[in-house]
């Protein structure tokens, strides 16, 4: 990434695995886990959330994480069922932000001064921007590969079945996703379409909210 870059997207991304966190902080606390509270992590606060070395990967790379919310599925009441809810909560909050930043986008877009000057056009632009990459942080989580958000979505019930493999899948599972994201950062395969699945969510929205 270059500069600009850069400076577009480190806004975007502490806003979003700061929202995304937190979601599934709170929503693990309204569950009646309180592992996650205790730990300080219902908090809107950046420093909360944010791992330095998944931070920097972001700033040089285009990729990154933040810190896990932890929870202990002893405490909730409906076990598969709430942690389902907790992982999804992350990726959902990012889905519910992007359209927020669009929103107020479309918002600024109706207004003469941001369609008429330059430096309007480039708000609505960072907004657009940040929304697109907050699709991203929707997309990529929902894959369903540890330790990814996915993983808890649509394996929740393999640790029953098939705990060695689920234990597997969480060992190397990050290890998994790292080469599969250098692969295709370096060639051109395609094993994970996320490119292809963003710039189809983020048209159709951009199309619904009528920026043309």
């Amino acid at each position: 990434m270059n500069i600009t870059q850069t400076i577009e997207i480190i806004p975007a991304a502490v806003i979003g695995l700061t929202v995304h966190e937190f979601a599934h902080a709170f929503t693990a606390y309204k569950l009646g886990d309180n592992t996650a509270k205790e730990q300080g992590r219902v908090s809107l606060n950046p420093l909360k959330h944010i791992d330095w070395l998944g931070f920097f990967l972001i700033v040089i790379a285009g990729f990154g994480w933040a810190k896990p919310v932890l929870f202990n599925p002893d405490n909730l009441k409906k076990k598969h069922r709430d942690e389902i809810l907790i992982a999804i909560a992350g990726p959902f909050s990012n889905f519910v932000l992007a359209l927020l930043f669009l929103a107020i986008a479309r918002g600024l877009y109706a207004a003469e001064f941001f369609q008429s000057t330059h430096l309007g056009l480039q708000v609505i632009n960072l907004l657009i921007i940040w929304g697109v990459i907050n699709f991203g942080l929707f997309v990529f989580n929902l894959i369903p590969l540890p330790p990814l958000d996915g993983s808890h979505l649509y394996l929740s019930y393999l640790k029953e079945i098939n705990p060695t493999l689920m234990y597997n899948l969480y060992r190397y599972g990050t290890f998994a996703l790292f080469a599969i994201i250098i692969l295709q950062n370096q060639t051109s395969l395609t094993i994970l379409p996320i490119s292809n699945m963003v710039n189809s969510v983020s048209v159709f929205f951009l199309d619904l909210l009528a920026f043309n």
